[in-house]
């Protein structure tokens, strides 16, 4: 039930609404300082050949470029054994579809990369109405070395994610975003990447439910997201956060 005991008059509202505005130009002035260290990181080159498999045939990471200098890659959640893709991960990837043609407008070319096979991949796309690239790294070291799955643990079943040692989440497929640039001698550089609520950014859905006055409304539900479905099955329970 929303509370609505704080009612007030309209100018006892715009009062309120006027310092919360204050605190809401602070925090968006620290996300531009923050965006702009973020750019600013330094870079990192991308030794390894990682090849994918994608709708024609086997292509590279700069491949994946096409003819964009820069490339954000999202680590889709999708395993070789799963049937099909994470709904988490859809949800979000619901908010990125759109905006694919925009970024090509900036020079930025976006991807998503997953274990499971191709032939998966594209039949889940599909059924999704995504037009996003989307490739395999099935037996490729992509994944592991760019946090997008946890399949080693240490003698206390902690492993490396996000950064630090963890063992919250399950272990084995991980999601996280990753951004490359590619100068023009063809060398591919990986400039930034984040996980876990870093991927909130992304998360166009959560940006509106943060504002209505329920909120994200996850406080008596067995976990945070347990509410998500892929956008076509909404009218089925199901307590899974993916098919696995």
């Amino acid at each position: 039930m929303i509370n609505t005991q704080n009612i007030v008059t309209r100018d006892q509202w715009i009062e309120q609404r006027f310092e919360l505005l204050k605190k809401e130009k602070e925090f968006t002035r620290l996300r531009d300082e923050l965006s702009s260290q973020i750019r600013s990181l330094p870079w990192e080159r991308v030794e390894k050949p990682y090849t994918f498999q994608g709708a024609d045939g086997q292509v590279h990471l700069s491949d994946l470029f096409g003819s964009k200098s820069q490339l954000i890659i999202y680590h889709f959640m999708f395993d070789k054994d799963w049937e099909q893709g994470c709904q988490t991960c859809s949800l979000l990837t619901d908010s990125l579809n759109p905006c694919a043609v925009h970024l090509a407008a900036r020079d930025v070319a976006l991807a998503l990369v997953s274990r499971a096979p191709i032939e998966k991949l594209l039949a889940f796309k599909k059924r999704m109405g995504w037009e996003l690239n989307w490739v395999s790294s099935l037996g490729s070291d992509f994944n592991p070395d760019f946090q997008a799955c946890t399949d080693e643990v240490d003698e206390n079943g902690d492993y490396y994610y996000n950064y630090t040692m963890m063992s919250r989440y399950p272990k084995g497929e991980q999601p996280g975003l990753s951004v490359f640039s590619k100068d023009e001698s063809g060398n591919v550089y990986h400039t930034y990447s984040t996980y876990a609520r870093g991927l909130e950014n992304f998360l166009g859905t959560y940006g509106l439910l943060d504002v209505v006055p329920k909120g994200r409304d996850e406080d008596e539900l067995p976990w945070p997201m347990s509410w998500i479905r892929h956008r076509d099955k909404y009218e089925k329970e199901n307590g899974q956060c993916c098919d696995r």
